[in-house]
């Protein structure tokens, strides 16, 4: 998987990109991140990458010079594929998920533009960007946080990245479902106890609880997720339960 970010602030990804699975993965070359001074590609003697908007108003702009030549010459430089999306992380883009995340694995390459001021000109987006995301319905000083989150979710998803491939197969939300509660020894803690299912060895009765344990959760904290399912993803059992818990059953 190769990440291309563009972004005025490079030097920000050095503790994200410098630890963890994410550096264990770069280093094994299941992963590659490029990182590109967007000022690097303005040719005034200021380097300049923003400017004041037409009509008024607060803040700067980013221009579009400069990310158009900063995108299209890496482009080139680094064979990046034409069907490669070329993602703004912007307030306005869709909600960041992880089907979106599984998305952007299955193309294998994904370029990240990392707005500031006050956002983008608007030939970036009619132009240059084919897609616009956003990690939540919140302001950011800038795209740089939003692009590590973006390239993490999508890095676990390539082969090797995560030891267990079921650990991201059970993850929230890979099933449309939060996961289910964990537990690890000791068996009994203070006055809490594993539950008795998960301890006796019945693989049946442990795969029931937490398919149970996932639907009451995600009932209980994210209703608008089993919402989103489709008809077929909820079994007959799954839908009784549900009927129970909805009941206070």
């Amino acid at each position: 998987m190769r990440f291309h970010v563009f972004t005025l602030f490079p030097a920000m990804f050095a503790g994200p990109l410098g630890d963890g699975i994410i550096a264990r993965a770069i280093r094994n070359g299941l992963i590659e991140v490029g990182l590109y001074d967007i000022r690097e590609f303005a040719h005034d003697r200021h380097s300049t990458v923003d400017d004041y908007p037409y009509s008024g108003g607060p803040g700067m702009v980013m221009k579009p010079e400069p990310l158009f030549e900063a995108v299209e010459t890496v482009r080139g430089r680094e064979n990046v594929s034409e069907a490669a999306p070329v993602v703004l992380l912007t307030p306005q883009g869709r909600p960041f998920t992880q089907r979106v995340a599984e998305e952007f694995a299955g193309y294998g390459e994904l370029s990240l533009v990392c707005g500031r001021y006050e956002g983008f000109d608007e030939r970036i987006r009619q132009r240059l960007a084919t897609d616009e995301i956003s990690i939540g319905d919140y302001v950011l000083a800038g795209g740089e946080l939003a692009a590590m989150v973006v390239i993490e979710a999508v890095s676990r998803l390539a082969p090797g990245v995560v030891g267990s491939p079921d650990s991201v197969a059970n993850d929230s939300f890979s099933t449309g479902l939060l996961q289910h509660p964990l537990y690890t020894r000791p068996a009994r803690f203070r006055d809490m106890e594993v539950p008795a299912a998960l301890l006796s060895g019945d693989h049946g009765a442990v795969a029931r609880w937490q398919r149970r344990e996932s639907l009451r959760r995600t009932l209980e904290r994210r209703p608008d997720l089993l919402e989103r399912l489709e008809p077929d993803e909820l079994s007959d059992d799954d839908l009784r339960f549900l009927d129970e818990l909805s009941r206070g059953a």
